[in-house]
């Protein structure tokens, strides 16, 4: 169950082994099957980082769609939205470290959803995801964000099979991966469906091939609005 007014004061939601273990195996050979160089994405890719170009996946599209993730999703966006980017990133030994930032919403506040599926067990070890609670919507008279100020940051540590679901406003970072040990993760982007006309502009340059027309309806997550998908894994 959803604790709606904890996920919109944090404005993340960190669920524990939302991905069966049994399915663990295969989503992270999909991840290194699909493992692409810099140069043969559309836009060049950040240094220090493994990218996989995996969103045909039926695999990892099925973890997009796990109805969990889908309600958590919906709530936090408030209304009818899709699924809109899905690539693998990892970080290589000696890179991942990133400023404390945030993704930025599009339009309006609410309406970009980011969701990172871990397929290896992260920690500091390996350059888990550093998040600072609550930062997703700052108190009227507060003074802009320090992203020098890590005073409030927290590296989140867990399992193979989590999944981290947070506003894209939300302050947060990759880091650092000082030993080199696997942290394969998928990122998912999710789009309120205003913003879609938007979203079609820049699909060839993010380097997405997916098809993009379903609909999430937040009042039943699990079903599609335009398709007959169902979200099995």
């Amino acid at each position: 169950m959803i604790d709606h007014e904890q996920l919109h004061r944090d404005g993340y939601a960190l669920l524990r082994g939302a991905i069966p273990a049994e399915r663990l195996d295969d989503l992270r050979a999909a991840f290194d099957a699909d493992v692409k160089p810099s140069d043969q994405w559309p836009v060049p890719r950040g240094a220090g980082w493994r990218h996989s170009l995996l969103d045909l996946d039926p695999r990892v599209q099925a973890v997009c769609r796990l109805p969990e993730v889908l309600a958590v999703v919906g709530e936090l966006i408030g209304e009818r939205f899709f699924l809109s980017q899905v690539e693998g990133r990892e970080p290589l030994a000696g890179g991942g470290q990133q400023t404390l930032h945030r993704d930025l919403f599009a339009q309006r506040p609410g309406d970009t959803v980011i969701a990172l599926a871990y397929f290896d067990d992260y920690g500091p070890c390996n350059g888990a995801t550093r998040i600072v609670p609550g930062s997703h919507r700052p108190a009227q008279g507060e003074l802009p964000f320090d992203f020098a100020d890590e005073s409030r940051s927290v590296q989140l540590s867990g399992s193979a099979g989590d999944i981290l679901i947070f506003d894209a406003d939300l302050v947060h970072a990759g880091s650092l991966n000082p030993t080199g040990a696997r942290r394969r993760s998928i990122l998912i982007c999710y789009f309120a469906e205003p913003l879609y006309a938007t979203h079609l502009q820049s699909a060839k340059l993010r380097g997405i091939r997916m098809d993009t027309a379903d609909r999430f309806d937040p009042t039943r997550p699990v079903q599609v609005s335009q398709r007959a998908v169902v979200p099995v894994i």
